[in-house]
């Protein structure tokens, strides 16, 4: 009993030396290759913020500019998916769902035709297809009423434009989130050179835009890269027509994505041409309202679970579907103190941080999506959350959700055949000022970092590759010496 207590006295002095040691091994200094990167491309060290995290072994964290406010750009993401698969669940859907406040006889619905959306951030052409196919095996074919879109679901922020610099707000990635989002309100143009002429065609096939087809073959040839076939949108009384101009070599095609309608027109558009292939008709107008309290279900279709959406989300980077998340989130736990979904989403995850002992003075989530001049984190607070993720329950579905280094999502292209090669689950960030890295990636022991690397700067030349020079650095770790038990 005695030897007990001699040891266990002997270890309460030891013990609280070694955590203070433990924890004082801390590098302040930018890894030498790093910083040689940033000086060849005459970025300062201040524009960069870096915190490495050893989450599985032992390790030297990396505390560079740590607490500094900074825009983490499409980073952002990480904290709204995470987010989620907490407070919403892994299993998560929306709803989608077809109403009617009359009658159906002989194939004939007397009445309106309510689509009703969900928030769903993935309701695509199939999905919608499917919908609507059911609708007719109900026996639907014709509509004497409107069709009536309810998009009451979100309380929208009144948040201003992104500006992108670029000027194009047809681009898809500015697409806002809705509560009836359809197929990511994007129009598909495809041009293929055959025959002697230019064939242009549109899908979904909207009515209400119109193609101008000026697109000059040329004789056959190599098929560029970027195929030179423009398009321009002029708005007119009764719809929209797209000027189509360039040229293409025969036997090529090209295909551009682009948003010209707004949520309404979209849906209302996609949902026509839909049901004209399916033999319908509807006699009545386009409109948005509300279901009544007495309409009466007619079709239901479910969403994919979150898991599926925020791989989606992260993968690809998103930022429409991830702005649909982050107001989903709100709109489940919206209080009548919440002036909007935005809002209620900002103090859901606010005190949901709190509870896990995570304070982040610096955090500010505007949309959710990284896609914002207003957004900031700093690294050590992405890299706190990023190292409550791992303990979470749902870590596995959280990294899977990240691009793989070298293999696919937006990290497809970077840093193949090297060591990292499928080794790192990381999630990008850009913006015309901001390069940035956030995830998890393995050193060359096989043991897990948690990594943030977030470059503010006006001229962020070359930062994919110091970036990139952050990972190397950080898989490069000393051997491990294993020992055996004595």
């Amino acid at each position: 009993m005695f030897k007990t207590i001699r040891t266990l006295a002997f270890a309460a002095l030891i013990i609280p030396c070694a955590l203070p040691a433990n924890a004082a091994q801390v590098n302040t200094s930018l890894p030498a290759k790093v910083q040689k990167a940033l000086q060849a491309n005459k970025i300062s060290t201040n524009s960069l913020s870096l915190v490495t995290l050893p989450l599985t072994g032992p390790g030297t964290q990396t505390l560079v500019n740590a607490d500094l406010s900074v825009n983490p750009a499409s980073t952002m993401k990480l904290i709204t998916t995470y987010a989620a698969l907490e407070l919403l669940g892994p299993t998560h859907q929306w709803r989608t769902e077809f109403y009617t406040d009359g009658s159906v006889r002989d194939g004939v619905l007397n009445g309106n035709l309510y689509l009703k959306g969900g928030g769903d951030p993935k309701l695509n052409m199939e999905k919608l297809w499917l919908l609507m196919r059911d609708l007719r095996a109900n026996g639907v074919l014709k509509i004497t009423g409107d069709l009536v879109l309810d998009r009451s679901h979100f309380v929208h922020p009144q948040l201003p434009s992104f500006n992108d610099d670029g000027g194009d707000e047809n681009k898809p990635f500015l697409v806002g989130p809705d509560s009836l989002l359809v197929n990511l309100k994007a129009l598909r143009f495809i041009a293929r050179a055959e025959g002697g002429r230019v064939n242009l065609a549109m899908e979904p096939p909207i009515e209400s835009v119109r193609i101008d087809n000026r697109v000059k073959v040329l004789k056959a040839g190599k098929c560029p890269s970027w195929p030179d076939v423009r398009y321009n949108p002029v708005t007119e009384f009764d719809g929209t027509t797209v000027i189509a101009t360039g040229k293409l070599p025969e036997g090529c095609s090209a295909q551009t994505y682009l948003s010209l309608l707004d949520h309404a027109g979209y849906a209302a558009g996609a949902v026509r041409a839909i049901w004209k292939e399916l033999g319908g008709s509807i006699l009545g107008k386009d409109r948005v309202g509300e279901v009544p309290k007495e309409g009466k279900l007619l079709a239901r279709a479910f969403s994919p679970d979150l898991v599926e959406i925020i791989r989606d989300i992260n993968k690809y980077s998103n930022n429409t579907m991830a702005q649909q998340l982050f107001l989903s989130i709100g709109a489940q736990f919206r209080t009548q103190t919440d002036g909007d979904d935005a809002k209620a989403a900002q103090r859901v995850i606010r005190s949901w941080l709190a509870r896990k002992g995570i304070t982040a003075p610096h955090l500010v989530m505007e949309n959710g999506s990284g896609l914002s001049r207003q957004e900031r984190v700093s690294a050590r607070e992405m890299a706190t959350i990023l190292q409550a993720a791992w303990q979470s329950p749902y870590a596995a579905e959280f990294i899977a959700s990240l691009p793989l280094v070298a293999m696919d999502g937006t990290m497809r292209k970077r840093l193949r055949h090297t060591a990292l090669e499928g080794e790192a689950h990381i999630k990008t960030g850009t913006l015309n000022t901001v390069r940035a890295i956030a995830g998890y990636s393995r050193d060359n022991n096989g043991n897990t970092w948690a990594v943030v690397a977030i470059l503010n700067d006006q001229r962020p030349w070359g930062a994919s590759a110091i970036l990139d020079q952050v990972l190397v650095d950080l898989h490069r770790q000393p051997k491990s010496v294993a020992t055996s038990n004595p």
